[in-house]
């Protein structure tokens, strides 16, 4: 509702002044179906619109005057957008403002994806996805010699459910707390406890390691922050970033133990011991020297030229980026605006819509602390925001303890104990931490179209 009602002010603010806030030569050259656009924001409501989003129109307006003479413009998101239902036609909402604003493909303006993990989008540029690019797996037939896997696999939504209903029985995380970082944390554990076996390749311990299968293996491994030295040489590995700059991460500080390996020498050593002789892949050569490897990748992958040499290069390299270049692949050739349809929300009497928040000190599911220096809590994570007004409906006054209920498709959920803190925010809206409340966010309850939790 929000980017609806930016996007019909703006509008407003064009038809005031034909040509001074839209960008009309480059959505004549660039872009489709504006005018089915145009002709939805028209029927568009603000003041309905902001009813929903519970922010004042004055506040609204001094964002419209703030953006509507510039082009250089960057929509900056983050797992608060892409982690709920209406995640694809919000995102489609952003995109639409900076296509009317022709703020793509210039210096300074674009979307800017923030994602999550230190390497995420490096993986996915690589191949570590569940739904294999047919044109990369060509190229790893070409190069090693064998078909690799061309259906698709499963994502985490789908993978939950195999290994709750017994169809998957081995686990293996690179990384990460699964457990605290998906949604239905009790269905979750459920699904973990199923498997015959659990493995975890971990820098830390967390809450994870504590819920497995009949069998569980934590092989502890050197962190980013750790010197990786072996073979007689001291090896960097190579991140991609949220803007899609390939660049290199060494480690400095001596490791806590002559005997933790890395995450490749791991990977290798469980290669080796799988495979033995029959293997296509020189997995001495990768464990030995990670240059091979990004050989392998620059053979594989598009974009990877001189990979080795330009990743050692200060600041990294650029990733191929169409939109970037203003070039779209699309059927047109062009960007498509989309038109998204408005959901509109109704609480019954007594419920709140809540969000899920992290502390200062708190990166994803790790907690350095339990000082929130944004909010002023310390020394408690069971807390629920709330409105003075939502508390005084509720009968509820600061620090009383409260059971929270979710409701979905006739399943009750609860996360007990949360203290009742008194904050300004919207009515009618609470806030908790993550991953505390994870309890309470069904498996279903996901992204439309992209199926994320």
């Amino acid at each position: 509702a929000l980017l609806k009602a930016l996007a019909k002010m703006l509008w407003e603010e064009e038809q005031k002044a034909p040509g001074t806030v839209f960008d009309h030569a480059f959505i004549q050259e660039h872009t489709t179906g504006y005018q089915d656009l145009i002709a939805d924001i028209a029927k568009l409501d603000v003041d309905e619109l902001l009813e929903y989003c519970c922010i004042s129109k004055a506040d609204l307006q001094e964002v419209v005057d703030l953006i509507k003479n510039k082009t250089k413009i960057i929509f900056c998101w983050a797992m608060g957008i892409t982690q709920h239902k209406n995640a694809v036609n919000t995102i489609y909402d952003i995109v639409n403002i900076l296509l009317l604003k022709g703020s793509i493909g210039k210096p300074g303006a674009g979307t800017c994806p923030v994602r999550g993990h230190s390497n995420v989008q490096g993986d996915r540029t690589v191949g570590i996805w569940d739904k294999p690019d047919p044109e990369m797996m060509d190229k790893i037939k070409e190069v090693y010699g064998f078909d690799p896997p061309r259906e698709e696999g499963l994502d985490v939504l789908k993978s939950l459910k195999a290994m709750h209903e017994g169809q998957a029985k081995v686990f293996f995380a690179m990384g990460g707390n699964f457990l605290s970082a998906t949604p239905d944390t009790n269905y979750t554990a459920n699904a973990l406890r199923q498997c015959d076996l659990t493995v975890q390749v971990s820098t830390k311990l967390n809450r994870s390691h504590l819920v497995h299968g009949g069998e569980a293996l934590i092989l502890p491994c050197l962190s980013r922050s750790d010197k990786d030295i072996h073979d007689g040489l001291e090896h960097f590995v190579s991140t991609e970033g949220t803007t899609g700059v390939v660049q290199s991460s060494q480690g400095v500080l001596k490791p806590i133990s002559d005997d933790l390996l890395s995450e490749v020498q791991i990977l290798c050593g469980l290669a080796k011991a799988t495979f033995g002789q029959n293997s296509k892949v020189n997995w001495d050569s990768f464990e030995k020297n990670y240059d091979t490897i990004r050989d392998d990748i620059e053979k594989v992958v598009k974009g990877f030229e001189n990979y080795n040499e330009r990743v050692r290069i200060k600041g990294g390299f650029y990733l191929p980026n169409g939109p970037r270049e203003q070039k779209f692949d699309t059927e047109s050739g062009k960007a498509s605006f989309f038109v998204t349809p408005l959901e509109k929300k109704y609480l019954n009497d007594g419920e709140l819509i809540m969000m899920t928040i992290r502390s200062h000190n708190q990166f994803n599911t790790t907690i350095y602390g339990l000082k929130d220096r944004y909010r002023g809590v310390d020394e408690e994570r069971r807390v629920i925001f709330m409105n003075a007004k939502d508390m005084e409906r509720q009968g509820l006054k600061k620090n009383d303890v409260v059971d929270i209920y979710s409701h979905f498709e006739g399943v009750e959920r609860v996360a007990p104990k949360f203290v009742v803190v008194d904050y300004d925010m919207a009515e009618q809206s609470v806030a908790t931490y993550y991953p505390e409340t994870n309890v309470l966010v069904p498996l279903e309850f996901k992204a439309d179209n992209s199926n994320q939790p």
